[in-house]
């Protein structure tokens, strides 16, 4: 029978090895000789009995068994780090740490508004700021490795997450400025089966709405080449690369895109995700209701002044635009 409690203390070294791939340098991470975590990791290895890790060049690679634990590991961590910020901030509630996680083009304006107005009035709170795809904040936020996300879509399918919506965003066609649509002051997606995709990469909202909306337009998009910024996107257009559906650039297109309104409008909903059960700790909980009581003052870009009468709805997925 496994010792679970035997396994505790070296748990945190598997963790560490699943970010490094090196024992060497996960040793660092945690503070011990390398002969050290050799021995520690030799012994998870035989009291579960199975290997945990592989060699891989200079480095390791963690088994299938040793990925298994390492997940599990970092989730039990993430509950005991979780409680241990909670009693020292309760100790103490105008210090702490907030890991807020976004998306790329939230950090233009919105992230940085948030986070000035906060620090007025917590300014012992840090903050950790982590941007990335939609899927992989989600993913971060379930492992209890970021405290809130903002991401859009909002996840309400997924019974882990608790979201709230913040502010709608128009959607718009952005094209070369030469191209044969940029004088039209409406376009319908139908329209586009036949032009080259710039998109964001597979796991981020922007791709998940492009992919659903051709697909309900009858149609699957070319894509011609894939970004991890809408910025990036945007200047591949501007390039002549293709065709992209993107937030409304404020207060103007940069020179050489045109922005085209679609037919009917489209709106993305972002919002605020927490955790569904569990409880934050009062410096998470400080800056959650800072950004609710904050967020009606903040001018999404082209935040529609009324919205469609009867928003279009592709195959149940609709929360994007309403």
């Amino acid at each position: 029978m496994v010792d679970e409690w035997g396994l505790a203390p070296n748990l945190a070294l598997l963790v560490a090895i699943r970010e490094t791939e090196h024992v060497t340098r996960a040793a660092e991470l945690l503070g011990i000789p390398q002969p050290t975590a050799s021995r520690r990791l030799a012994a998870l290895s035989a009291a579960v009995g199975a290997p945990l890790t592989v060699p891989a060049g200079r480095g390791v690679r963690l088994t299938r068994a040793g990925r298994t634990l390492a997940d599990a590991a970092a989730r039990a961590l993430a509950v005991v780090e979780a409680g241990a910020r909670e009693v020292r901030e309760e100790a103490d509630p105008a210090t702490g740490r907030v890991v807020l996680g976004f998306l790329h083009l939230l950090g233009r304006s919105l992230v940085p508004a948030l986070v000035r107005g906060f620090r007025e009035h917590h300014p012992g709170v840090r903050l950790s700021l982590v941007q990335g795809s939609r899927q992989e904040m989600l993913r971060r936020l379930r492992h209890g490795e970021i405290d809130l996300v903002m991401v859009a879509p909002l996840p309400s399918d997924d019974p882990e997450f608790s979201g709230v919506p913040l502010a709608d965003q128009e959607l718009v066609l952005t094209v070369p400025g030469t191209h044969r649509l940029a004088h039209r002051r409406r376009v319908r997606v139908a329209e586009l089966a036949d032009e080259p995709f710039v998109t964001l990469e597979q796991g981020y909202g922007l791709r998940q709405i492009t992919d659903e909306l051709c697909a309900a337009a009858g149609f699957q998009p070319r894509i011609a080449f894939e970004g991890q910024e809408s910025d990036t996107v945007r200047g591949l257009v501007g390039a002549g690369l293709g065709v992209a559906l993107l937030p409304r650039f404020e207060p103007a297109p940069p020179p050489g895109v045109a922005e085209i309104r679609l037919e009917p409008a489209l709106f993305r909903t972002i919002g605020l995700v927490r955790p569904a059960t569990g409880r934050l700790t009062p410096a998470v909980r400080a800056f959650h209701d800072h950004v609710l009581s904050a967020i009606p003052t903040w001018p999404a870009n082209s935040a529609p002044q009324t919205l469609p009468a009867e928003p279009e709805r592709l195959g149940g997925f609709t929360p994007w635009w309403t």
